[in-house]
């Protein structure tokens, strides 16, 4: 009986620490993928008369978003995932959108991304997580 409950406690130990680990490393991927999203878009605003660096970022941006639709995602950070994705999103059809000669709408994906990427920071932070800056 003793050793059923030293063997509980020590499991119930080792998932308390594993748990947050996985949704730190899950934060440390998004705020990866931000990070690059977040620097190719400024990039981008001021290379806009570059084809081939538009169509790189574009291509970088498709990448990022098919990256992120395979990650594994804790329950812990499940509901913040659809707004990570949609900022990166709204990353890849603003680097399309200026691939494309569309000025107005790149600036307002752009706009949509900063938002979703705000919506997304509060989530994390209302559930007792931080995205780490990179």
């Amino acid at each position: 009986m003793k050793r059923t409950r030293v063997t509980l406690w020590a499991c119930l130990l080792v998932v308390s620490f594993v748990l947050p680990a996985w949704a730190g490393s899950y934060l440390d991927r998004a705020a990866l993928l931000l990070t690059e999203a977040n620097h190719a878009g400024h990039l981008l605003r001021t290379r806009l008369g570059d084809k081939e660096f538009m169509h790189l970022v574009h291509e970088m941006s498709n990448a990022r978003l098919e990256a992120a639709t395979h990650m594994l995602v804790p329950k812990e950070v499940a509901v913040a995932h659809p707004h990570l994705l949609m900022v990166l999103e709204n990353f890849e059809r603003a680097a399309d959108a200026a691939e494309n000669h569309e000025p107005q709408s790149f600036l307002l994906h752009l706009q949509k991304a900063t938002e979703e990427e705000r919506i997304l920071r509060s989530i994390v932070e209302r559930h007792g997580w931080a995205l780490p800056n990179l």
